[in-house]
């Protein structure tokens, strides 16, 4: 698992369950990419509830409407079919990401919060819109999706009630998720599941979002 990628996150609803989210614009194992636009600072935050320039540095997909108040960021599904998305517009490099989120109700929603590399490295969390109180742990390298025998649920209390922390620690020798601060699961480099270091996905510093 040592690190020669970068990663973007985006947050997004309405997709499969515990599937990979398998695109790219440009893969750099397959044809000569552009360079990416990497963060310029040691940390980054976008508090969607109290900044007014926090979706400047994040692309909306087709279709995405988000509304705004107090409570953060509001992703709103219009027509069957549709899975508003924001993605950062930058790449990063090791680190910690948190995210501060009520995930959407609903039976066939799925909320997640995905960091995918250019060469599909991915991690993930998903939360079913049909249950309130789990959420699952998952990752893919390299758009490999013959295999769904990683994915780890775990349970949080209320999570479309509640607002709840979903973070990523990640270092060149292992990744953590955690929930409001409590560390969950852990994949270390040595893991034999990491398939000896061919699953990587890069993260940077830190990144603080509030979404709702």
């Amino acid at each position: 698992m040592r690190f020669t990628n970068t990663a973007a996150v985006a947050i997004l609803t309405a997709l499969p369950a515990t599937l990979a989210q398998t695109f790219t614009d440009c893969n750099p194992t397959e044809k000569t990419c552009p360079k990416n636009v990497g963060l310029n600072s040691a940390n980054f935050a976008s508090d969607f509830a109290s900044d007014p320039n926090a979706e400047d540095s994040w692309s909306k997909a087709a279709y995405t409407t988000i509304t705004y108040d107090n409570q953060g960021a509001q992703f709103r599904i219009a027509t069957k079919g549709q899975a508003p998305t924001i993605q950062s517009n930058f790449y990063f490099f090791f680190g910690r990401v948190d995210v501060t989120m009520k995930p959407a109700p609903g039976q066939g929603i799925i909320s997640s919060i995905v960091l995918e590399s250019d060469d599909l490295d991915e991690i993930d969390w998903e939360f079913l819109g049909g249950v309130d109180n789990e959420v699952q742990t998952n990752f893919f390298g390299k758009g490999d999706t013959s295999s769904y025998d990683r994915m780890i649920q775990y349970s949080v209390d209320s999570a479309q009630e509640v607002y709840h922390t979903y973070s990523l620690d990640w270092t060149a020798e292992r990744l953590q998720w955690i929930i409001d601060g409590t560390v969950v699961r852990e994949l270390k480099y040595t893991d034999s599941v990491a398939l000896n270091g061919k699953v990587s996905t890069i993260l940077t510093n830190y990144i603080n979002i509030t979404i709702h």
